[in-house]
């Protein structure tokens, strides 16, 4: 006869073990062996028989205290585990009895969450999502673009009732009105939507020919969606009463476009500044100057580049941002790019080297901070 495990080493606690750690100990496994999940195996309902074995002794205040003094022999004769009747799987009958506060984990994955939806009342239908792409310009400045998609939409012939010509409901005889039908499994009533009337507990007498008594019709819609100045790559927009339509004439979903911005060649975005890069040749660096950069919105801006002005600095054009609230904007950073010439006429070379001269070049430079380098 083969030796029973401990209780506790099958649901991975220790002998102190709380009861919450012994439930999770336990539902851990009875989701990973539950017969439902592993049909037709019998190592996993082997499993699940003995983990539910182990959790019905220690979760019973008198029966483990017997159990952590005498071990599986104290059990015996007290028709539960161990006991002349062996395991006792009436303890067992239904979810609520035995998970308690977690059983709605099983109901969701083994169909025991079907529920009555109020004998065919209204519905609110399914939200809709749509991805749209914009450019970086406009989901700087916005715009208005057009979507097109198809939806569920009210039945223009039974007006979303799924009833032909004002003919009522019925009560489902499959499942007598609950919505639900039980099944045994092993030792547990397992509750599943019905097949008939997919959980409503009732039934169209006369459903309609247009949609079929499902109450709504696919069809392509096409909206224009207003984009505002200033929206972030995989911001979300709200526009209600545009998904699905809802059953048994009940109110529209809503239409979820969530926002894709598309990276521009010149130009990127932290938060509402604007940043890019210009280049300027070493004289302009050196002596200074004014020039014009094209804004994102193509505007020609004024910059000064001061005297001296080193490779990599970031200069600011205040308010040529991005919009914000109050009709405010963000800023304008553009970084200097000093450009050094690849190919100098005689004269250029001669001119270089007379300022060389006059400048002192430094020919054993010191290493600079990594903090100052751009």
């Amino acid at each position: 006869m083969a030796t029973k495990r401990d209780y506790y080493e099958i649901l991975g606690v220790q002998k102190g073990a709380t009861k919450d750690e012994i439930k999770k100990g336990y539902r851990k496994l009875a989701v990973q062996y539950h017969p439902d999940k592993n049909p037709g195996d019998h190592t996993a309902e082997e499993k699940f028989k003995e983990a539910t074995e182990a959790y019905e002794v220690l979760s019973d205040d008198q029966k483990r205290q017997i159990y952590d003094q005498y071990g599986h022999a104290g059990l015996e004769g007290m028709g539960g585990p161990g006991g002349p009747g062996g395991f006792d799987p009436s303890a067992f009958q239904g979810f609520e009895d035995i998970f308690g506060d977690f059983g709605g984990i099983f109901e969701n994955l083994f169909g025991g969450g079907a529920r009555r939806r109020g004998s065919g009342g209204p519905n609110q239908g399914s939200s809709l999502r749509y991805d749209l792409q914009i450019s970086f310009h406009d989901a700087v400045y916005g715009t208005k673009a057009e979507v097109q998609y198809s939806r569920n939409e009210s039945c223009s012939s039974c007006k979303g009732t799924g009833a032909s010509g004002g003919a009522g409901r019925k009560m489902c005889q499959t499942c007598q009105g609950a919505g639900q039908v039980r099944r045994s499994s092993g030792f547990f009533s397992i509750a599943s939507p019905c097949p008939t009337c997919h959980g409503e507990g009732t039934i169209i007498e006369n459903p309609c020919r247009e949609c079929g008594g499902s109450g709504v019709q696919k069809k392509r819609q096409k909206i224009l969606v207003t984009i505002p100045a200033g929206v972030e790559d995989g911001k979300r927009i709200n526009i209600p009463r545009q998904g699905d339509a809802g059953s048994g004439g009940g109110p529209y979903g809503d239409l979820y476009v969530f926002i894709r911005v598309k990276p521009h060649p010149y130009f990127e975005r932290s938060g509402s500044d604007l940043y890019c890069a210009v280049p300027i040749s070493i004289t302009q660096a050196a002596l200074g100057a004014d020039i014009v950069v094209t804004a994102l919105d193509e505007k020609k801006l004024k910059l000064k580049i001061p005297g001296g002005t080193q490779h990599g600095k970031l200069l600011r054009i205040r308010d040529e941002g991005v919009p914000v609230a109050n009709g405010r904007k963000g800023d304008l950073y553009i970084k200097v790019i000093v450009q050094v010439p690849t190919k100098l006429s005689s004269k250029a070379k001669n001119l270089l080297e007379e300022v060389a001269k006059m400048e002192g070049e430094n020919h054993e430079p010191t290493p600079l901070p990594l903090s100052e380098l751009g």
